[in-house]
């Protein structure tokens, strides 16, 4: 029947309103028929194209550990030491005025067949060189050392975004389990800046943020009470599910909670299983001796242990681990980490050997065992720091203009340097690259298109690089 109010100005607008929200009902049902049917689905190990990496280790040190002293040599700081930097003779960085040009304090020589030009302060790592793939123009979008951990760790410089492993668990899925898909390690000296953050789920269901533990404290709170019984423990756990999985069929689609119910389950086969992938002792004297465990530094002593347990957890099934290697500055510069701005000479002659003899040995116990073949290393810092020393110190300021990350492993092209930083290591200045870039082929080793791996939030299909990155294609074997 003909109905003038079809054509009113109120029955218009109406009709319009109904018209788009079906659409938009469309759409969205669309969106998950598409994701039900389609041959690629994340979380059950299935990746775009062939992978050439099934897991991820990566090595992260806060504080924002120098290029030009560690990855990168630059003669041309050897040469003008003392003098002012060229073209910014009256430097303000994130501390205030620079001084002049500082050479490195540790001298420089080839390593490996490659020729790599490599720091005297990291004798052990430069048994690695022909198997890295240094990026030497790397930068950030921030000089802030807690916004910078985040940047590296997420692709974005504030809090609330997926950490890179937390992506990983929600692509791959788990590989074993009896242990968790994600797994961060702080150092003994603490968390890095901006803590949990670095290894967040952010908007991914809560199942995906990484589990804590250490050489030190394996998983906290997992082992059961000692007044309390396997067959109590045991029933209690029943009597739990069973009030969880009604509270969850009375509130459906809340992850926070159903991530609670996969955790308790979790733990439970963990109290099998995380005893034995943290006993140490199981280990040889051989492989002890070569980590360092037993140094009279406690702090390398620490880390080392942090190493051992890292290759077993991966060996273990653990598609990610993120290893860090000095902690928050806590007000104290170049003490808890690579934060060098007063005294660089002092302060990175504690942090090297902490940082050399385990994580050389890692690399190495991860290649003899073939690890190797199929895990992908990342060495990874927030920024690089000045070629001049700071105004009244002998250290050096923020800089997020330049500076190196690495990779090794699994399809990854070994001894070649990719990008550099002017001739002083002020800023990238060939083959400028972001920390998106180095996801982008991060993630197409793991066998993934950044772009299409994506999460719907507010709005938006998010992914790891945003809304930029590019394959770093160079860097393929």
């Amino acid at each position: 029947m003909f109905s003038p109010s079809l054509f009113d100005r109120r029955g218009f607008l109406g009709n319009v309103y109904t018209a788009l929200a079906g659409i938009g009902l469309g759409h969205l049902s669309g969106r998950d028929l598409f994701a039900s049917d389609a041959a690629w689905a994340p979380g059950q190990g299935k990746t775009h194209f062939p992978p050439k990496a099934r897991r991820v280790l990566q090595i992260f040190c806060p504080g924002a550990a120098s290029h030009m002293d560690l990855w990168e040599h630059k003669p041309a700081l050897d040469k003008m030491h003392g003098q002012p930097l060229p073209g910014e003779e009256n430097l303000v960085s994130f501390q205030g005025k620079n001084g002049a040009l500082m050479k490195s304090p540790w001298a420089f020589a080839p390593a490996g067949e490659s020729g790599k030009m490599f720091t005297s302060l990291l004798p052990h790592m430069s048994q690695h060189v022909d198997d890295i793939a240094f990026v030497h123009s790397m930068t950030s979008k921030t000089n802030t050392h807690g916004p910078g951990c985040v940047f590296m760790n997420t692709g974005h410089t504030t809090e609330g975004f997926p950490s890179t492993g937390a992506w990983m668990s929600y692509a791959l899925g788990s590989a074993n389990d009896n242990l968790p898909t994600y797994v961060a390690i702080p150092d003994i000296r603490g968390e890095p800046p901006n803590g949990k953050a670095n290894w967040s789920n952010g908007f991914l269901p809560a199942r995906h943020q990484a589990i804590m533990m250490s050489s030190q404290q394996p998983i906290r709170n997992l082992q059961r009470p000692s007044t309390i019984s396997a067959d109590e423990e045991s029933a209690s756990r029943k009597l739990l599910e069973q009030l969880n999985q009604r509270h969850a069929e009375a509130n459906p689609g809340q992850s926070e909670l159903l991530a609670r119910i996969s955790a308790y389950e979790l733990a439970a086969r963990m109290q099998l299983s995380a005893p034995e992938v943290s006993d140490l002792a199981s280990e040889s004297a051989a492989v002890h001796k070569m980590y360092g465990t037993g140094d009279t530094n406690k702090l390398k002593a620490g880390y080392a242990r942090n190493c051992l347990l890292t290759r077993r957890l991966l060996e273990r099934g653990v598609r990610y681990v993120n290893l860090y290697c000095a902690s928050r500055a806590s007000g104290v510069d170049g003490l808890l980490n690579w934060d060098a701005h007063k005294t660089l000479k002092p302060d990175y002659e504690r942090h090297g050997p902490v940082f050399d003899q385990p994580t050389a040995a890692l690399l190495s116990d991860l290649k003899k065992s073939g690890l190797l073949e199929d895990t992908l290393v990342l060495w990874t810092t927030e920024f690089g720091r000045m070629p001049t020393h700071q105004a009244g110190t002998t250290g050096r300021d923020h800089n997020p203009d330049g500076f190196t990350c690495w990779m090794m492993g699994a399809g990854v092209k070994g001894g070649i340097s990719y990008g550099a930083t002017d001739e002083f290591g002020r800023r990238a200045a060939e083959n400028i690259t972001t920390v998106w870039d180095f996801y982008a082929t991060v993630l197409h080793l793991l066998g993934y298109d950044h772009t299409k791996l994506t999460w719907y939030h507010n709005g938006l299909d998010r992914r790891l690089t945003d809304v930029h990155g590019h394959v770093i294609d160079p860097l393929l074997a």
